[in-house]
């Protein structure tokens, strides 16, 4: 196959992001998208209000809000008040969102066995020539799809 190697990265990816989605799907997580796991990355270990999720991401308050509108209405996530600030609202995964976090990485390590230490070192090698390794470490990836 004679494919450059940003495309052949580009296209692997966007298939195994297919493959994981369709094995989310089919255990249930019907409606879960690949920008959604954006958010849910800042959500496993914080609680973010959200304009400090739309800092965290790169994107304007609006789009987060309304990626969070999204995962509260498919269950995943649930805006609870501050601790501190009753007024404040900090969004929360729910029970649902925890088990989605520990599908997708069961799922994500089951592809894994398909690569090697040589093309994740190539891969890494590619994001840092592109200047997007940064951008991945903070997960201030586009919500776009």
């Amino acid at each position: 196959m004679d494919i450059d190697l940003a495309t052949l990265a580009y296209l692997a990816g966007s298939s195994a992001n297919d493959a994981i989605l369709r094995r989310l799907h089919e255990i249930g997580h019907d409606g879960v998208r690949v920008s959604h796991g954006y958010v849910i990355q800042h959500l496993i270990e914080s609680e973010p209000t959200v304009s400090e999720l739309g800092e965290l991401l790169g994107v304007t308050q609006q789009a987060a809000s309304k990626q969070l509108a999204e995962l509260e209405r498919l269950g995943y996530v649930v805006r609870e008040p501050d601790r501190v600030d009753s007024r404040v609202r900090r969004a929360v995964l729910t029970k649902r969102g925890r088990k989605l976090v520990e599908d997708s990485r069961r799922i994500r390590r089951e592809f894994d066995v398909h690569g090697d230490d040589a093309v994740k070192r190539a891969l890494i090698r590619l994001l840092d020539a592109t200047g997007g390794t940064e951008r991945v470490l903070r997960r201030r990836v586009p919500l776009v799809e």
